[in-house]
C-alpha cells in the first residue's frame, strides 16, 4: 500500500502567466474577479439535457488575469471574490486569443480564500496570437 501512494505525483502549481497558447494539463489556484453570462439555453426547469449556460469569467492570481469559459455546472462556482483550484485546464484560442477551460477531463473546486491580491492589469487574454500555418515541403 505504501507504494502505491509514493507514485501518485504531487501536483505542480502553474501561474496564469506561464500560459501559453495549445498548452494543457495546468493547475491553478485562481481567485474570480468576474463573472458574466454570455450564452444561456433552455429553460431552469426544463430538462437538464438542453440546457447550457456559458460565462466569460475574468480570472487570476499575483501574476495577472486570464479569461476562463465556464460551463453549465461551473457557473456556480465562478462568484467573484471566491478562490478556485483548477486541475488539468487547458487554454483553448478564440479569435485569436487565450481561454483557460476546464473539460470533462479536469476538474475545479472551491479553495480557502488566499491573500494575494490579483494583478488585474495583466490579462494574458488581450494578447492577439497570430495562427501561423506551417506548411510542410
Amino acid at each position: 500500500m505504501a507504494e502505491m501512494k509514493s507514485a501518485m505525483r504531487k501536483p505542480i502549481f502553474t501561474k496564469v502567466d506561464q500560459m501559453r497558447p495549445g498548452t494543457n494539463g495546468h493547475n491553478l489556484v485562481v481567485k474570480v474577479v468576474s463573472s458574466k453570462m454570455v450564452l444561456q439555453k433552455g429553460r431552469p426547469d426544463g430538462p437538464q439535457v438542453r440546457q447550457m449556460r456559458i460565462a466569460e469569467c475574468l480570472v487570476g492570481d499575483e501574476s495577472g488575469t486570464i479569461l476562463f469559459t465556464a460551463r453549465n455546472e461551473q457557473v456556480d462556482l465562478m462568484k467573484p471574490g471566491s478562490t478556485l483550484i483548477l486541475r488539468n485546464a487547458k487554454i483553448d484560442m478564440f479569435k485569436g486569443s487565450m481561454r483557460l477551460a476546464v473539460d470533462k477531463w479536469g476538474r475545479m473546486e472551491e479553495a480557502e480564500p488566499t491573500t494575494f491580491t490579483v494583478k488585474e492589469d495583466n490579462n494574458l487574454s488581450l494578447v492577439e496570437y497570430e495562427l501561423v500555418n506551417v506548411v510542410e515541403e
